[in-house]
């Protein structure tokens, strides 16, 4: 399921990405690395987050803006 971000949430999920996914690799993604280099899903998004390990393991560390993107999905 994708959740969708409001456009003023941009930012922190791009600076989420870039801080704390240890996948992220200067614009790369290394868990999509099958031999040939992947841009990053979630850097690349601007509507919402596509990235299942973003969404379970980077997000929940900036809980306000979990529970922002959460309330704007209808999310519990």
């Amino acid at each position: 399921m994708i959740w969708r971000i409001h456009p003023s949430h941009l930012n922190r999920v791009n600076e989420l990405v870039k801080t704390l996914c240890c996948c992220y690799d200067d614009g790369n993604c290394i868990l999509l690395d099958d031999g040939e280099t992947h841009k990053c899903v979630q850097i690349i998004s601007c509507t919402g987050i596509y990235c299942n390990y973003f969404k379970r393991t980077i997000l929940p560390a900036d809980k306000e803006l979990y529970k922002q993107i959460k309330k704007h999905n209808k999310l519990k």
